[in-house]
């Protein structure tokens, strides 16, 4: 696969629609009512390095109630005072890794995933400055790390299965990057943005 520059992924993702999610991923929160749902969003933060674009991901706490252990966009659930879901993505990723807003320039976002843990979660495309730096909340986080955009939106970067739950066969998808394993929602989003980027590929 080709390295996407800066100005290629932009205008990728501004030309296309974003692209549902594999329905097939989808079955096991599709009893979830929409009105039972909390709203949430992660930061999906692209970084410029002179070696290529790269992706903020973190490695949750072990002892989260939602999602321990899992790799991770930066985010979290939606709070009164949050002006909207932009914000919500902004200020968690503020809590988390100590990313500050005037270091995030929001381009865009993909459709909410409904979650087993019932949650509606947005992500947030969004540009950051690359001298931020990292101050992690070691209660929420255990680790913080780059990963080249070109590996994510590789789909020969990208495993898929199935499995029976319920007389239903549903599709789960995984990356795994050096010694972390990333699957579960935040695979979802990267297919998702795998698709919309690569639309005339599908």
């Amino acid at each position: 696969m080709h390295i996407i520059s800066r100005h290629q992924f932009i205008q990728q993702f501004q030309m296309h629609l974003p692209v549902p999610y594999h329905p097939q991923s989808l079955l096991r929160v599709a009893h979830l009512m929409p009105d039972s749902l909390r709203q949430a969003a992660v930061l999906i933060a692209v970084v410029e390095r002179p070696h290529g674009l790269q992706v903020i991901l973190t490695k949750r706490a072990a002892h989260l109630k939602h999602h321990p252990g899992q790799i991770s966009f930066p985010g979290g659930k939606y709070e009164p005072s949050d002006l909207s879901l932009q914000h919500t993505a902004q200020r968690e990723a503020y809590e988390e890794i100590g990313l500050p807003s005037h270091k995030i320039h929001i381009l865009g976002q993909l459709p909410s995933l409904v979650t087993v843990s019932r949650f509606a979660v947005t992500p947030i495309l969004a540009w950051i400055d690359a001298d931020y730096s990292v101050k992690r909340d070691h209660n929420e986080v255990d680790e913080v790390f780059e990963v080249p955009l070109d590996f994510l939106l590789d789909p020969q970067n990208l495993y898929s299965d199935r499995f029976a739950l319920k007389n239903h066969r549903h599709r789960v998808f995984a990356l795994p990057y050096k010694q972390h394993f990333i699957w579960g929602m935040t695979a979802q989003i990267i297919q998702s943005l795998q698709k919309q980027i690569f639309h005339h590929h599908q």
